[in-house]
């Protein structure tokens, strides 16, 4: 005997009010309705059985062998952030009709008469907080779904720990309770708010910390805080971040970090990507928090490790650039051809022959196809009452990838 659809019917947010006559229709001719208390309270009159399940597994049980006509209410639509995904990767599609409703979320953002269209949505619920703030930080505007341990609050201290306080930030609570209230703040005002369980939050960006006379490429060394101007020059560091071949949303490993002004341009450049700036020595560390600070650089993780120790939690890298080694070349280019991505990049930046030829060595040895560029700059300086050029010593840039099997 073939099997009934079930019915996926979103609640929206003024109950009885909120659903459409087709979806009444549906329910009223179950057999079965299954969905959180709240929701069940809404149909006191139901005639057919009712049941609520915390475990999703026990419910699909259910679904999976069940001959009674079923309707699973959800909140919203759902379709977004519901139970849908996880049916329709456990069940027939064919099985499965859904009548969404109005979410949360646009019913928010309709009260705090703002758009919607061009928010981006992340849920922090039963998830954690880190890959959430990676992609609220890369935004302008934000509608997150929080929980008790991922609250509003929460979020906020995550957010100035990496930078990121410039949103105007909307409160909402208990949507269409009586209990339902809108609050506007900021990001530090929001660190000491408690908030109700039922809640979104909403943030648009209001400002960009310090970052309105800094470009995205190129920015001039002598804003970078560093030890003796032990800096990737200017002209350099545009030549190396060529090399890297960055793109959007890669990860990037910058080992031997310094001042992080690679780390800090990489980062600019691919603002839904990360870069983990790998930096032990203590005369830098004070510099590369002061500069990521300074450049508000919200996708830079510093890593206090020297390499190759300190990699082993970081993801596996698109793209890596070894600014420093520490004597340890050959043990980092091990560890990292063994966490490389297929189609990585490693660039190294070497000012010595005997590094140059250690490194191409190294590469080599490892099945790397390794090209090598000398870049020689000069620059004029006002000696006299002419302009002359003086040479800088040359950086010899070594660019590899896999060679082919």
């Amino acid at each position: 005997m073939p099997q009934h659809k079930i019915y996926l019917i979103g609640a929206g947010i003024e109950g009885w009010e909120g659903f459409g006559s087709k979806a009444l229709e549906v329910i009223n001719s179950a057999e079965l309705l299954i969905g959180h208390q709240r929701l069940l309270d809404i149909f006191p009159d139901f005639t057919g059985e009712k049941k609520t399940f915390s475990d999703l597994s026990i419910m699909l049980e259910l679904l999976k062998t069940t001959e009674k006509r079923v309707v699973v209410l959800s909140s919203g639509d759902p379709n977004f952030f519901g139970v849908a995904r996880f049916l329709f990767r456990n069940l027939p599609k064919e099985r499965i009709e859904i009548f969404p409703n109005v979410t949360s979320i646009q019913y928010a953002f309709a009260r705090i008469k703002e758009p919607w269209d061009d928010a981006i949505f992340v849920s922090v619920h039963g998830r954690g907080l880190k890959g959430a703030i990676d992609r609220i930080i890369a935004a302008d505007k934000a509608a997150v779904l929080t929980d008790e341990k991922n609250s509003p609050a929460a979020i906020a201290r995550e957010l100035i720990n990496r930078g990121a306080e410039g949103y105007d930030v909307y409160l909402c609570e208990d949507l269409g309770l009586a209990t339902e209230k809108f609050t506007r703040t900021d990001v530090r005002g929001l660190v000491e708010m408690q908030s109700s369980p039922l809640n979104i939050l909403i943030l648009i960006k209001a400002w960009e910390p310090n970052l309105e006379n800094y470009p995205l490429i190129g920015i001039a060394d002598d804003e970078f805080a560093t030890a003796r101007k032990l800096i990737t020059k200017q002209e350099i560091r545009a030549v190396t971040l060529a090399k890297l071949q960055l793109q959007n949303d890669l990860v990037l490993w910058d080992i031997g970090a310094g001042s992080g002004s690679v780390s800090i341009e990489a980062g600019n450049l691919m603002p839904n990507g990360k870069v983990y700036a790998l930096e032990k020595n203590t005369q830098y560390l004070s510099f590369i928090r002061e500069n990521l600070k300074k450049f508000s650089a919200k996708n830079v993780m510093l890593v206090e490790a020297y390499a190759p120790e300190g990699i082993d939690e970081l993801p596996n890298p698109d793209r890596v650039f070894i600014g420093g080694s520490g004597g340890m070349l050959d043990d980092i280019i091990d560890a990292v051809d063994r966490r490389l991505k297929p189609d990585g990049v490693i660039v190294l930046n070497a000012v010595t022959l005997d590094t140059l030829t250690k490194a191409v060595e190294f590469l080599e040895d490892h099945g790397y196809n390794v090209e090598v560029s000398c870049i020689n700059v000069s620059k004029t300086v006002g000696l006299t009452e002419y302009k002359l050029f003086e040479a800088h010593n040359p950086v010899y840039i070594i660019s590899a990838r896999r060679g082919e099997e």
